[in-house]
């Protein structure tokens, strides 16, 4: 499969493991990521006798977040580099960023993230996109988008509002703060609490790989519709994101993290 400096993929008895590689920045989202999970999740849709997905990273993380470097870019006022236009659906109701996220509920199988490490921000979300999250105790994870003056926006917050009593994902989202893995197992955000989610993660898929695919897919259509309309929330987060990007605060926010200071925001 293609972007294997990015991610590996290998299948085993209808299980794909699915990793991500970029180990020495603890695989943070690069553009070459977001290309590489999107592409992914494109080429296991039509893999046949796919059964299970487990979805991990090397080294010492799940996935950081977004690369800082993108940030830098913002720190100048100069939005987010590459990308345009939030607004237009490129893939049926999401974005090509919100579908590196979105992508993995539409398999037509179950997916399981094994979470250690940090999960932060875009790669909070990106762990979002799994049917389960198997995670260490002393895992890291974080909304953590409004340290740089914006909102989630990869198509965390349909997910969470299905996931979370609703005055924690407001403390959660308002803050940014850090919790823990065994605090996400208390709000309903990691779904077992492993001191290897890895190797939990591909016994998991391993037995749900030997029910019946017929099933199984079955099953996933009909949890997937219990939410209803996902739309309005994904266009939402979209046009919410793209009135912040750039703006005078924003891009102080940025400022601020960069040179280690307390920022000086505009009243509103």
């Amino acid at each position: 499969m293609a972007h294997e400096d990015r991610i590996k993929v290998t299948m085993t008895d209808g299980v794909a493991d699915v990793r991500l590689v970029r180990a020495d920045k603890m695989n943070a989202l690069d553009f070459a990521m977001f290309d590489a999970l999107t592409a992914t999740c494109d080429k296991l849709k039509t893999e046949k006798g796919l059964r299970a997905v487990v979805l991990s990273g090397e080294g010492r993380a799940f996935c950081a977040g977004l690369d800082t470097s993108r940030f830098e870019t913002m720190k100048e006022g100069k939005g987010s580099g590459r990308l345009h236009s939030l607004i237009d659906r490129t893939r049926g109701v999401v974005n090509d960023p919100q579908y590196a996220v979105w992508g993995w509920r539409e398999l037509p199988v179950p997916v399981i993230a094994a979470i250690h490490g940090v999960a932060l921000g875009g790669g909070f979300q990106l762990a979002l996109g799994a049917d389960m999250r198997f995670v260490t105790p002393d895992a890291k994870m974080s909304i953590l988008e409004i340290k740089w003056g914006l909102v989630p926006d990869m198509a965390g917050t349909p997910i969470l509002a299905r996931l979370v009593r609703d005055d924690i994902l407001r403390d959660l989202t308002f803050t940014g703060r850090i919790f823990s893995g065994n605090e996400a197992y208390e709000y309903g955000l990691a779904t077992r609490i492993c001191d290897d989610p890895y190797k939990a993660a591909l016994e998991a898929a391993r037995e749900i790989a030997g029910k019946s695919p017929d099933a199984i897919r079955a099953a996933k259509r009909l949890l997937n519709n219990l939410g209803g309309d996902p739309a309005p929330a994904l266009m939402a987060e979209s046009v919410e994101q793209q009135k912040l990007m750039g703006q005078p605060n924003q891009t102080e926010a940025v400022r601020a993290n960069i040179e280690k200071r307390a920022p000086r925001f505009a009243d509103v």
